[in-house]
């Protein structure tokens, strides 16, 4: 399916203001009610528009501590990288997990209650023998910027 501006405006706006109407979501892109719903519903029908969600601010449910891990593990075998991805994949705290090229395998964003949650965890994960030769530790003091994942194009870039 190729996208034009009108396509794409209308991903950026719902990306940011999901509960927009229909009409606020057509005069933000400067078209009638019924070809802007129509292209919704394609870009829906196409799975581009997978669902609607809420972001939930989740310092007014509970206090976490964000910590950032660099890991490497001792061995790079297909079966050391899915041993060590399925733990982090069944582990609540880890809320993102990427892997890297470059100096370290991964690149983990965790939540926890605090540090002492945070080193427990990290000697469960050297008890569990899940592959890990050496991690590195960085606690966000602060958040700077955070947006929700998805769209990071311009949308005047392609008129």
């Amino acid at each position: 399916m190729r996208l034009d501006r009108y396509d794409i405006k209308i991903l950026q706006i719902l990306h940011r203001q999901g509960r927009i109407t229909k009409s606020g979501l057509a005069d933000a892109i400067s078209l009638s009610v019924s070809p802007c719903w129509e292209r919704v519903k394609r870009l829906e029908e196409a799975g581009i528009i997978e669902g609607y969600g809420v972001r939930i601010n989740s310092e007014a449910l509970f206090r976490y501590t964000p910590v950032l891990v660099e890991v490497s593990l001792k061995q790079h075998s297909a079966e050391a990288f899915q041993r060590f991805e399925q733990a982090m994949i069944d582990c609540e705290p880890v809320v993102d997990c990427y892997a890297t090229g470059g100096g370290v395998d991964y690149i983990l964003r965790v939540m926890c209650e605090g540090i002492d949650q945070y080193q427990r965890l990290i000697d469960g994960w050297l008890e569990s023998n899940i592959g890990i030769e050496r991690y590195f530790t960085y606690i966000v003091t602060k958040t700077i910027k955070q947006q929700p994942p998805g769209l990071v194009f311009d949308a005047d870039a392609l008129a």
